[in-house]
Parts: structure tokens; C-alpha cells; sequence
């Protein structure tokens, strides 16, 4: 666990990421005050302890990791039955559900969360009500219930604008104390017919307006969206980010290189499927076949410079609240992304897309001291942070 009853004047580092995503740092003293790093330069002489230096010799140093898109109110149990209760609980049954999920996104290094929705709207109702006095150290930002095409997927996660209201009438009467926009506008990925996508939920009209009405209130929006034409509507309407993304296909991604759209593409959740479901299973092999896809999409994301946030689908079938950050990051660097990068990846870039980036993300000068110490260097990641040291 995350030891915070030492607060270090600085910190040594045999290697340090910084969030940037430039190179690693080797031998670096972090120095702090007032909460704030205020510089981190060559390391010289003995650290002492009795001067405050948190001792990191074989260590590394890296920013708080931040998930862009979880659903605290469920678990990556696989169990049918469970699954299935786990959307009908009640708010006292959920709050204590959420604050386990967030003890352990903290346990794992994780220091921010977006999430993605909840019917019940139990996330949004936890961080006005509850967050503050549970003492979690975490910051979250919530959608509450997402929005989603009459008759098509999305319950476990929201509602539909219902009452003869547009997307947009939804959008501009959705509670106000949310932080983000959460739309569904396709379905889910065939585990059994590989490529097989399913059609825009909303017109392109109706989906651009509701962006529309979205930016009016301030809020960012984030569209689930996998295939090609639901892609390509979501970025087109200027949503800020794409969830999943899956066989979304090479021209989106040059859409999303041209535009700056955000892509959280959850491979872990496909990961997931591939080791949960019976081995051999013809889903367990779809997964799989899904996933060497969607690695294959990275790679040519990182190629063509599109903006890639790390989310994990954290409450997903098999994808645990915390774990799941790690497995992201080693598929992010199956892909092409070294170190450093799918570290910027989970950090930095996370934080922006949260508007959390005075506050988070980078180890520079100027920015509050939220950091992880790791055993080992660089080259230990992403297994290293299955046990952060602070």
C-alpha cells in the first residue's frame, strides 16, 4: 500500500519520468515546499533522511496515474448473477461498492478517475456526498448517467432523453453538478463475428447539437463509439474524446490526428474476455482476435500521432478497479509506446483531458509533488506499479 505518513522535503531518484514525455532522468533530486515541486535537478552527495529526502536509490520516480474511464459503482466480477445484481444496487450497497474501488485505484498509484456512468447515477452522488469525508485523496470526475438511443445498448450505464426530448434537450437539462457529457453512440463488439459493428444510435444532426448544447454548460463530452461511421460522426460533431474506438478504421484516426480528438481505447477490456471466458471457447478466441486488432489501431495511432488517454473500462467483466491500469499500459507498450510514452499516456494526457492539468500529470517545477516511487527502473514497468512504494 501507499505509505502517506511520511511528507518528504524532496526525493532521490535513480531514474525519473516526468510526464512530459521526454526522456528519462537518471539521478534526480526532487525537491518540494509547500506542497509544490519546486525543482528537480542532478542528484549530489548522500541523501540523509534526517533532511527530509524520501531515499529512492533504485527507484523510479513518475507522476499519479489518472483513468480516464471507469464505472465505480460496478466490479470486473464475471459472474452472470452478480453482474446482474450489481446494476440494481442500492445507494448504501453502492457507496461502500465506490469506496472500495477507489481505495483500490489508490493502492495502485491511480490519483484521478473519470467516470463513465451508472444508471443510478450512485458515482455522481458519492463525489458531491460522500468523497470529501471518506478521506480518499482521489480526484473524480463523473458524468452521471450516460445518454443513450431509445431501444438500443446502454441501460446499465444511463437513459434514454425520453418524453419526445432531442439528445441535445436531454444534454441541457442533464443534473448540473456533473463534470462531463457521457453519449453511447453505438453498440457493443461481437465476441463471435469479428469486425461486425453496429449502427450510429443518433442522427448526425442530433449528435452534433447536443455537443453543441454540451459546450454551452462548459462540459466535455465523451462518446462510446466503436466502427466506423459512429466514429466518424462522434469526431466530426467535436466531441473531446472517443471510448473504445474499436475497428474504427485508419481514416478516423487521421481524422482524430487532424482534430485533436482524445482516443481511450479500453484494449484491457478485450484482454480481459480473452483470459476470463473458457479457454478455447469460440468467445475467448473472438476476444482475443479483437484485441490483436485493436493493438494493430494503436499502433498506427502512435504512427500518426493521435492523442491517446489511457482508460481501462475499469468495472467491466474482468477489468478490476486499480489492476487494470497496469495491463492498460503493458498493451499501450505492446503497441510501439515505450516507457516514458505510455506513461505520458496515463498521466499527462489523462489529466488534460479532465482539465486537471495545473493540478496533475507532471513532475516540472511548479506543479503540486503527487508522485509514485517504484522499485526498479524504467524497464520494470508496468510491473512495478503493482506495489508502489509511496
Amino acid at each position: 500500500s501507499i505509505d502517506r505518513s511520511f511528507s518528504p522535503q524532496g526525493v532521490s531518484a535513480a531514474w525519473l519520468i516526468d510526464g512530459t514525455g521526454g526522456g528519462v532522468q537518471q539521478d534526480v533530486l526532487l525537491r518540494f515546499r509547500d506542497g509544490r515541486l519546486i525543482s528537480a535537478a542532478p542528484a549530489s552527495g548522500e541523501v540523509r533522511p534526517e533532511d527530509g529526502i524520501l531515499d529512492g536509490r533504485d527507484c523510479t520516480v513518475l507522476p499519479g496515474l489518472v483513468d480516464a474511464h471507469v464505472h465505480l459503482s460496478m466490479s470486473g466480477t464475471v459472474g452472470v448473477e452478480a453482474r446482474l445484481r450489481q446494476l440494481e444496487l442500492g445507494w448504501e450497497e453502492a457507496e461502500a461498492v465506490i469506496e472500495r474501488h477507489l481505495r483500490d485505484h489508490l493502492s495502485r498509484g491511480v490519483v484521478a478517475v473519470r467516470d463513465g456512468g451508472d444508471r443510478a447515477g450512485h458515482a455522481l452522488r458519492f463525489r458531491e456526498e460522500r468523497l470529501q469525508a471518506s478521506g480518499i485523496p482521489l480526484l473524480v470526475r463523473v458524468s452521471g448517467p450516460a445518454w443513450h438511443a431509445p431501444d438500443r445498448y446502454g441501460r446499465l450505464i444511463g437513459r434514454s432523453p425520453g418524453d419526445g426530448r432531442t439528445l441535445a434537450e436531454a444534454v441541457d437539462r442533464s443534473d448540473p453538478r456533473a463534470d462531463h457529457v457521457k453519449i453511447v453512440h453505438s453498440g457493443l463488439n461481437s465476441l463471435l463475428r469479428f469486425g461486425k459493428t453496429t449502427p450510429p444510435q443518433f442522427t448526425r444532426k442530433d449528435l452534433a447539437e447536443a455537443v453543441l448544447a454540451a459546450k454551452a454548460r462548459g462540459l466535455t463530452v465523451m462518446v462510446h463509439a466503436n466502427g466506423g461511421v459512429p466514429v466518424r460522426d462522434a469526431v466530426n460533431a467535436g466531441c473531446d474524446s472517443i471510448e473504445h474506438g474499436f475497428f474504427m478504421g485508419p481514416e478516423n484516426l487521421r481524422r482524430m490526428a487532424r482534430r485533436g480528438t482524445a482516443w481511450v481505447p479500453t484494449a484491457c477490456t478485450m484482454s480481459a474476455y480473452a483470459r476470463t471466458l473458457p479457454p478455447g471457447s469460440r468467445e475467448a478466441l473472438g476476444a482475443a482476435r479483437n484485441l490483436e486488432h485493436q493493438i494493430g489501431q494503436l499502433r498506427e495511432a502512435v504512427r500518426a500521432g493521435v492523442r491517446v488517454v489511457l482508460g481501462t473500462d475499469a468495472g467491466s467483466p474482468g477489468v478490476h478497479h486499480g489492476q487494470a491500469v497496469s495491463e492498460e499500459i503493458r498493451l499501450l507498450m505492446e503497441a510501439g509506446m515505450t516507457a516514458v510514452q505510455a506513461v505520458r499516456t496515463a498521466s499527462w494526457e489523462g489529466a488534460a483531458l479532465m482539465g486537471l492539468e495545473d493540478r496533475l500529470g507532471r513532475l516540472i517545477p511548479g506543479m503540486p509533488a503527487t508522485f509514485l516511487v517504484v522499485r526498479g527502473g524504467p524497464d520494470r514497468l508496468p510491473d512495478s506499479l503493482a506495489s508502489p512504494l509511496s
